[in-house]
């Protein structure tokens, strides 16, 4: 497998995860300066592939493609990536068996998973002495670096928006030139698997643009609401994969436009919470509301997933998600509030789904936003905001351009009725949450 590689001369490898570019990357700017040449890699982790759904993800398809790049790049310094696949513990022993190594850098995760993941990597490592480095890549504050005066994490966005923007200075934007060190990797011809050699066929699905489309950052704040106009920056899937840098973002936003500015604030209060409270991956964070019994319908439940609800603005959202990977952000929250309020489904039934379907699915924004919706979340939507998706339509979509886009049978027989009267859904949410409200 190695047979590049001399088992003589020990190499530092760089472990690319979700920080998939050459240029300013942290980590792999660390490993790149060190003394002894690097030997990139990456590994498709089945711990995670084998609970996809479906063989043509387009995430897989994105991440191979992006992967394929950074190898084309390479083979320009006469190097080339590694990419494996299977559990990383298990390709780190093998590694270890077969390669001198002097150490392991890469740039730090947060997820429960993950951080699972890089102990047992690290503790296996220690026992053959081999240093494990790891860096902030991936946001501008980690962890417990924005706390509250009493030294503890903040639990509502506001205030830990101020502190982060009063923390902000130009060395936390300053890039890391990993892209001018690129002639430290060592010369190899590893061969790029297939795609399906990996277990999976590639995805037809369009795959957003690396590019971020400055125009449309600069109105975002009157754009960002309407869902028939482009008005939203699409770079989602970029920053869930680090195929862009958030110093580079932040840096953008700084001088585009302040509202997008504070969108890439809560991804990084989300991923606060989600480190200092790992529970809320399958609990809410308010615990009371886990007392809540959800009706829970599973016919009800196909149909909103289906975009069979009978409300256009719903099924619209719905629709455009299931072809595209995509749904607009303001309707994300009709969506999710459909679901949870109206329908009294379980979010964790939504939050799932959606982490199926997203391209731009992350875990922390993914389940802070759905328990924002659901009104359980640490900065949540109080129960008693429930959207009227009618009106709401009427407000943000008052052409039905982006409805009657994804939903053409609209105004004849073939759309299906509401499944449930808005005014009866409304007073019935009201009254089940009740049942948790003091205690």
């Amino acid at each position: 497998m190695l047979r590049h590689v001399s088992k003589e001369t020990a190499v530092n490898i760089f472990w690319f995860r979700r920080d998939l570019r050459l240029e300013d990357n942290h980590g792999l700017y660390e490993a790149l300066k060190a003394a002894r040449p690097v030997l990139p890699l990456f590994i498709f982790d089945t711990n995670l592939l084998d609970k996809l759904a479906s063989k043509t993800d387009p995430r897989v398809t994105f991440i191979y493609r992006t992967l394929a790049g950074i190898d084309q790049k390479l083979r320009k310094t006469a190097s080339s990536l590694l990419i494996l696949r299977g559990d990383p513990l298990q390709v780190w022993r093998r590694l270890t068996g077969e390669i001198k190594i002097g150490a392991v850098y890469t740039n730090h995760d947060y997820e429960p998973y993950a951080r699972e993941r890089d102990h047992l990597v690290h503790d296996l490592l220690k026992t053959k002495n081999i240093p494990f480095h790891t860096f902030k890549d991936q946001v501008i504050f980690e962890q417990s670096e924005i706390l509250s005066g009493q030294e503890k994490p903040y639990t509502v966005y506001t205030p830990y928006m101020r502190r982060w923007r009063s923390r902000l200075k130009p060395a936390h934007l300053m890039p890391y030139p990993s892209e001018r060190l690129i002639n430290a990797f060592i010369r190899t011809n590893f061969t790029l698997p297939r795609l399906e050699e990996l277990g999976f066929k590639a995805s037809g699905l369009r795959l957003p643009e690396r590019k971020l489309n400055e125009e449309i950052v600069q109105s975002y704040d009157k754009t960002r609401n309407f869902p028939a106009i482009s008005g939203t920056s699409r770079i989602g899937i970029h920053l869930r994969f680090g195929t862009i840098s958030i110093r580079q973002l932040v840096s953008k936003a700084l001088s585009l436009n302040e509202v997008w500015l504070q969108e890439l604030i809560w991804r990084e209060f989300f991923m606060m919470i989600l480190w200092h409270f790992p529970s809320v991956v399958d609990q809410p964070f308010r615990q009371k509301y886990a007392h809540l019994r959800y009706l829970n319908d599973e016919s009800l439940f196909q149909h909103w997933c289906e975009g069979q609800t009978g409300y256009p603005f719903v099924d619209a959202g719905m629709r455009e998600l299931n072809t595209t990977g995509f749904m607009h952000n303001r309707v994300r929250m009709i969506t999710a509030s459909f679901l949870t309020k109206h329908l009294l489904i379980d979010w964790r039934w939504g939050e799932r789904y959606f982490a199926e379907k997203l391209l731009d699915y992350e875990l922390a924004s993914n389940n802070g936003n759905w328990q924002w919706a659901a009104g359980c979340g640490c900065d949540a939507a109080p129960y008693f905001r429930i959207f009227n998706p009618l009106l709401q339509a009427e407000k943000f979509d008052p052409q039905q351009t982006y409805i009657k886009k994804w939903i053409p049978e609209l105004g004849t027989k073939d759309y299906i009725s509401p499944l449930i009267d808005h005014h009866f859904a409304r007073q019935r949410a009201l009254s089940f949450y009740e049942t948790i409200k003091n205690r």
